[in-house]
C-alpha cells in the first residue's frame, strides 16, 4: 500500500501538493472561525478541594467569584498619602467591564503596600491579555502620582505576556536549515523537509484549534503541538529524503525511487508515529483531562506530520526528481553511506573490540546525570518565578515582603478551610474556637482568621496563611499536616468534616494525584512499546533492551532537569530568577514524549541492523552497517530536534522552558550515549541472542517488517 501511495504521489505531485495547501488553509481558517479558547483550570471531581469549593459556592456564591489583586506600592512614605489618586483609581477599577466588586484596601503595617481584590462576573482568563490595557488605564491616576502598580492573584492569567511561538519556530527552522545544508550539501534537499514540516505543522495547529472548539485544551497545548510537530515533521521528511537520494545515487528512476522510499522508510515513519501517538494518548489513563488533552494535541500534530511525510514529501520528491541535488554547496552530495570502510564501520569495529568498556562508560554517564532525580520535588510554579520587573512578579514580591494581616510570603497562596456543619453534634461556636486554637498552634501557620459562619449557617470558613510561599516545600508540608492531622484530629467526634480548598490547595492536591498516577502511565507506555517492538523485530531481547535504555534516558533527563531548575543551575542561562520545583505534570508529559521520540531513532537504527543480520548473520557487519546507514541522518535529525526544542526554551512560560529543555536533553542523550555507545555495545555482547524469540510465539505473532 505504501509503495502504491508513493508511486501515485510521484505521478501526481501538483495535485497532492495543492490538496495539502488547501487542507492547511482550511484548517487555519476553521481555527480562526471557531475562535477556540484555552484554559489551565483543573477539575478534580470528588476531591476535597473541589468538594470544599462546591460547598462554599452553594452557601455563599460571592466567595466563589473569580478574583484578582491590584497591588499598590511606594518606595518611601505610605500609599495612603496619595489618597485622592488612590480613590480615583479604585473608582475607575469598579467601573471596568465584568468587575462585580472592589474590596476595601488591605494595607501593610508600614503603609508602603496596599492591595484591593477585584471580583469578576466571568472567568478572568476569558477576558484576554488585551484587558490589561483597561486595567492600566484605570490605574493611571495612581501611577501618575508616583505609586507603583502590579497585578497579582488570578490576574496573572491575563497580565503575563503571551508566548511568541512564531519567533521560537523561526529560530528552530533557521537552525535546521543550516544543519541540513551542511549535512547534505544540497539546497533543494535541505528545503524540502522544512517546507513539508511547515505545511504539516500549520495544518496540525489548525486541527488542534478546531478540536479546541469542543474540547478545552490547556494554554500550552498549541505550543506543545507546534514544538513536537515541527521536530518530528522535519525528522520524518529527512529520513525519507535521505533514502530517496541514496536510491537516486544507486541508479533508480525518480518515480521508482519515491515508491521504494515510501515503502521502506515510510513504513519506519509509520511505526515511529504510531509509537509516539500511543505514548502520548496513554496520558489519558491518568484520569486528568487537562493532561490527557495535552497528549491529544501533540498526537494530532504527530499524526498530521506523519501523513504529510507519507504523501506530501513523496509528491515533492516526484516533482523535483533527480534535480534534488542540482543546487549544490559541495562537490559531491552525500546520503546514507560512504561504503563499507567508512568511519561508522571503523567505529563499530572499535566497539566490538571493547564492548564492556563502552557499556560501562555509557551507563556511568547516564547514572551520573540521573543522580539529582532522587531529590526531585514536584510542585506548582507561581508568580514568584516570573521575570523580575514584570507586573505579576512585582505584585508577588511586594505582598511577600510586607508585614501585617494579608501580607507575607504565604499571603500569595493562602488556604481556605471549609467546615461542613451538617450533622454537627457540638455547637458551632465551640467548633470554631477549637479549630481556631488548633490552627494557631500548627507549625508553619503564620495567621489564621477567626472561623466565621456563612449566612445560611451551613459552613464555617477560615483563611490560613502559611509562613512560606506557595511553591516552597514548607507550604507543601503544611498542606499535608492540615489534611492528615490538624483538621481531622481537631474535628474528630464533632460530626463535622473539614475541607482544605483554594488555588494553592488545589495545586497541591493535583500534584499528589499526578504523582500517584504516574506509575500507571509508565506501565502502559512500557507494555505498549514492548508489544509493538516485539512484533516489528520478532525478538523479545531487542524490545526489552530498548525499553530499558529509554527508561535510563528518561531518568537521566529528569536528573538534569532537577539540577537546572530545582537547584538553580540554569538561572542565568534561561533567564530564571531563582530555583523552582518541577511542575507537577512535567515528568508525566516528558516520559510519554521522550519515550516516543527515543523509540523513533531506535526503530530506524535497529531496523537497518536487523535487515543486515537476517541477510548475513554477521553481528559486527550488521551493527556497522546499521550505524553507517543511519549515522548521518539520525545525527542530523537529533541536531534539528534539539535545535527546535531549545528554541522554545526562551519562552516566558517556565513550564514550556522545562518541557523544551527536558526534551532537548533527552534527544542529545539518546542520539549520543544510547545510540552510539549503549546500543552497539549491547548488540555485540548479546550476539545472536539479540534476535531470540520462542518458536511458538513466532508462529502466532503477525508479520510486520520495517
Amino acid at each position: 500500500m505504501l509503495h502504491r501511495t508513493g508511486a501515485f504521489c510521484a505521478r501526481h505531485p501538483v495535485w497532492v501538493i495543492a490538496a495539502w495547501l488547501l487542507v492547511m488553509a482550511a484548517a487555519m481558517l476553521g481555527r480562526n472561525v471557531i475562535g477556540a479558547t484555552y484554559s489551565d483550570e483543573v477539575s478534580l471531581p470528588g476531591s476535597q478541594t473541589q468538594t470544599g469549593a462546591d460547598l462554599l459556592e452553594e452557601s455563599e456564591p460571592k466567595l466563589a467569584d473569580p478574583s484578582g489583586k491590584v497591588v499598590f506600592h511606594v518606595g518611601s512614605g505610605t500609599v495612603a498619602s496619595h489618597g485622592d489618586a488612590l480613590d480615583d483609581t479604585l473608582a475607575r477599577l469598579g467601573d471596568l467591564p465584568h468587575v462585580s466588586a472592589v474590596s476595601g484596601p488591605t494595607t501593610s503595617t508600614d503603609g508602603a503596600t496596599t492591595y484591593v481584590t477585584l471580583s469578576f462576573d466571568e472567568d478572568i482568563k476569558s477576558l484576554g491579555h488585551s484587558y490589561v490595557d483597561q486595567l492600566d488605564e484605570a490605574t493611571e491616576p495612581a501611577e501618575a502620582a508616583g505609586v507603583h502598580v502590579g497585578y497579582g492573584g488570578d490576574l496573572d492569567n491575563i497580565a503575563r505576556e503571551p508566548a511568541n511561538d512564531v519567533a521560537s519556530e523561526a529560530v528552530g527552522i533557521a537552525t535546521a536549515l543550516v544543519v541540513l545544508l551542511i549535512a547534505f550539501g544540497s539546497v533543494a534537499a535541505a528545503l524540502l523537509p522544512l517546507g513539508s514540516a511547515l505545511v504539516s505543522v500549520l495544518a496540525g495547529l489548525g486541527v488542534v484549534g478546531i478540536v479546541a472548539g469542543s474540547l478545552t485544551f490547556a494554554t500550552s497545548a498549541p505550543t506543545l503541538a507546534a514544538m513536537i510537530g515541527l521536530g518530528v515533521g522535519i525528522d520524518y521528511a529527512l529520513f525519507l529524503i535521505t533514502r530517496f537520494r541514496q536510491d537516486i545515487m544507486d541508479g533508480y528512476g525518480a518515480e521508482a525511487a519515491v515508491a521504494r522510499t515510501t515503502a521502506g522508510s515510510g513504513k519506519a515513519v509509520l511505526v515511529a508515529a504510531v509509537t509516539v501517538a500511543v505514548a502520548l494518548l496513554s496520558l489519558y489513563a491518568c484520569g486528568l483531562s487537562m493532561i490527557g488533552r495535552l497528549g491529544l494535541a501533540a498526537t494530532i500534530a504527530v499524526v498530521v506530520t506523519a501523513l504529510a511525510a507519507l504523501t506530501l514529501v513523496p509528491a515533492a520528491l516526484g516533482l523535483v526528481g533527480r534535480r534534488v541535488d542540482k543546487l549544490r554547496i559541495r562537490r559531491r552530495p552525500v546520503a546514507e553511506s560512504a561504503g563499507d570502510n567508512d568511519g561508522w564501520h571503523r567505529y563499530a569495529a572499535m566497539v566490538a573490540r571493547h564492548p564492556w568498556r563502552f557499556l560501562t562508560a555509557g551507563a556511568a554517564v547516564l547514572a551520573v546525570c540521573a543522580v539529582p532525580l532522587f531529590a526531585m520535588r514536584l510542585g506548582h510554579i507561581d508568580d514568584g518565578a516570573d521575570p523580575v520587573g514584570s507586573t505579576t512578579r512585582n505584585a508577588y514580591d511586594w505582598i511577600a515582603a510586607a508585614d501585617g494581616p494579608g501580607f507575607g510570603p504565604g499571603a500569595n497562596g493562602p488556604f481556605t478551610v471549609v467546615v461542613d456543619l451538617k450533622g454537627a453534634t457540638e455547637p458551632s461556636d465551640r467548633i470554631a474556637d477549637e479549630l481556631s486554637d488548633a490552627l494557631g498552634k500548627t507549625a508553619g501557620v503564620s495567621r489564621a482568621t477567626t472561623p466565621q459562619p456563612t449566612p445560611d449557617g451551613r459552613l464555617l470558613v477560615t483563611t490560613v496563611t502559611p509562613t512560606t510561599g506557595p511553591q516552597t516545600a514548607g507550604t507543601g508540608g503544611l498542606y499535608e499536616t492540615l489534611t492528615d492531622h490538624t483538621l481531622p484530629e481537631t474535628l474528630a467526634g464533632s460530626g463535622t468534616t473539614a475541607y482544605l480548598t483554594g488555588t494553592t490547595a488545589g495545586q497541591l492536591e493535583f500534584r499528589d494525584t499526578v504523582t500517584e498516577r504516574l506509575p500507571v502511565i509508565i506501565g502502559i507506555v512500557l507494555v505498549c512499546a514492548f508489544l509493538l517492538l516485539t512484533v516489528v523485530f520478532r525478538s523479545l531481547v531487542v524490545p526489552l533492551k530498548a525499553v530499558a535504555l529509554n527508561l535510563l534516558t528518561t531518568g537521566a533527563s529528569y536528573g538534569v532537569l532537577v539540577a537546572v531548575f530545582q537547584w538553580g543551575w540554569g538561572d542565568n542561562l534561561l533567564g530564571m530568577s531563582g530555583p523552582v520545583p518541577i511542575e507537577s505534570y512535567v515528568p508525566m508529559m516528558m516520559f510519554a514524549i521522550v519515550f516516543g521520540l527515543s523509540m523513533d531513532y531506535e526503530i530506524f537504527l535497529l531496523s537497518r541492523i536487523a535487515d543486515e543480520w537476517h541477510t548475513s548473520h554477521d553481528n559486527q557487519r550488521a551493527v556497522g552497517k546499521g550505524l553507517a546507514l543511519t549515522g548521518r541522518v539520525i545525527t542530523c535529525a537529533a541536531l534539528i530536534m534539539t535545535a527546535v526544542f531549545l528554541s522554545f526554551a526562551g519562552s516566558p512560560t517556565v513550564v514550556v522552558k522545562m518541557l523544551a529543555l527536558g526534551l532537548a536533553i533527552s534527544v542529545i542523550l539518546d542520539a549520543t550515549i544510547v545510540r552510539l555507545v549503549l546500543v552497539p555495545s549491547l548488540m555485540f555482547l548479546l550476539g545472536s541472542g539479540n534476535w531470540w524469540l520462542p518458536r511458538w510465539l513466532d508462529r502466532r505473532l503477525p508479520r510486520v517488517t520495517v
